[in-house]
């Protein structure tokens, strides 16, 4: 991966081909031109639960159509973060009921949500 500059506040990342543009929000010094790298944190927690979802359904026939997730962030202000991600996963009336927890199931097996539980060592530094 290789993270380059552009402009005011944007940050591009260029990984397997393809290029992701980041800014931050003109509150924050950028345009607003794209979403903010924290923002693509939270969007690949719920787009990871997604798949699983998907992945999940398509291996018993049963059809996504209806099925979507929600997914809402809740500010811890003593810590300055976010506390709480809750991810609903809004079913149809079709959806077969024995297959409702194990949805669920499903979700928790994201690879981005595995990683905040266990989290890789991180390095950083600087060559010249």
């Amino acid at each position: 991966m290789k993270i380059t500059f552009e402009g005011k506040k944007k940050v591009i990342a260029d990984f397997n081909g393809y290029t992701i543009v980041t800014d931050q929000p003109v509150r924050g010094g950028g345009d607003g031109s794209a979403p903010a790298p924290f923002d693509l944190f939270l969007v690949s927690l719920g787009t990871c639960a997604g798949i699983y979802v998907k992945s999940f359904c398509d291996q018993r026939g049963i059809s996504t159509e209806g099925i979507s997730l929600e997914q809402e962030m809740e500010y811890d202000h003593e810590n300055r973060r976010i506390g709480t991600i809750r991810i609903r996963i809004l079913l149809p009336p079709s959806f077969p009921e024995k297959y409702k927890d194990a949805v669920i199931n499903a979700a928790n097996l994201c690879a981005v949500k595995k990683h905040l539980h266990n989290p890789p060592v991180m390095l950083v530094e600087a060559v010249m």
